[in-house]
């Protein structure tokens, strides 16, 4: 089912009318929605901030790493469709979970990987699959990735929601 918003770009809806979220940080927001938004069973995206301290954050003041906020991305979506575990998977493959405030070229806090659970079982999915991962021998060094409660999470500014896509352009993996 596919819902029209306001600016024209249609959504695909909850056939069960159940949505969950889920929240991730894995370095520059941009690739890491277009990767997201891709996967059936995602209903929408939202890039934005999360885990920090400073109310109602901007880009300029992520960025010079003065607020502790990760860019994060928001990810709605239908659990009969698309499960939390397999969202992990997604998150795991698609960076460099050994990097401490780093992906690729961009450094700083704000880069750093995390998952941001929003319920208990969330917390455990997490932690269970950052185990499996870590004991799964794919990576050479230890997962810094932190599992940490989600805070409240402030929508970045339009121009970077769908930033890939409004360009034409694939996302971006490591």
């Amino acid at each position: 089912m596919e819902n029209a918003t306001p600016s024209g770009e249609t959504t695909r809806g909850s056939e069960t009318g159940n949505t969950q979220v889920a929240t991730f940080a894995a370095g520059c927001f941009w690739g890491v929605e277009e990767t997201f938004r891709r996967t059936p069973g995602v209903l929408d995206t939202q890039v934005g901030y999360c885990g920090g301290k400073t109310l109602d954050p901007d880009y300029r003041a992520v960025c010079n790493g003065d607020t502790g906020h990760a860019e994060a991305v928001r990810v709605e979506f239908d659990p009969a469709r698309v499960s939390y575990s397999r969202l992990l998977d997604i998150f795991w493959e698609n960076h460099d979970p050994t990097t401490l405030n780093r992906q690729g070229p961009d450094v700083g806090t704000q880069y750093r990987s995390a998952v941001y659970f929003h319920d208990e079982a969330q917390k455990a999915e997490a932690l269970a699959s950052k185990e499996r991962r870590q004991a799964s021998g794919k990576h050479r060094r230890p997962i810094v990735t932190e599992v940490t409660p989600a805070s409240a999470f402030y929508r970045a500014e339009e121009y970077h929601q769908r930033y890939l896509a409004k360009r034409g352009m694939p996302g971006c993996h490591l």
